[in-house]
C-alpha cells in the first residue's frame, strides 16, 4: 500500500471509529453500547494503518542455489 492510499484508509477508519464512539455517548449509552465493539477496534486499526511506516520497505531475497541430482 503506498503512502497516499495508506493515509486515506487510515483517516477514513479513524473517522468512522470516532463517529461510532461519539454516537454511543450521545445516544442512550445502554442501547448503543454494541457500537463500541466496532468503534474502538476501527479506531485502533486506523491509527495502526496511518502511522505504520515499515510497510513500504522491501526486503532483499537471499538466493540459495539448489543442486540438481542426476
Amino acid at each position: 500500500m503506498n503512502i497516499i492510499s495508506r493515509n486515506i484508509t487510515g483517516v477514513i477508519m479513524i473517522l468512522i471509529g470516532l463517529t461510532l464512539i461519539l454516537i454511543t455517548f450521545l445516544v442512550n449509552f445502554v442501547s448503543s453500547f454494541p457500537l463500541l465493539f466496532f468503534g474502538i477496534p476501527l479506531l485502533i486499526i486506523g491509527f495502526f494503518i496511518f502511522f505504520n511506516k515499515n510497510e513500504d520497505k522491501i526486503e532483499l531475497i537471499s538466493e540459495r542455489r539448489i543442486k540438481k541430482n542426476g
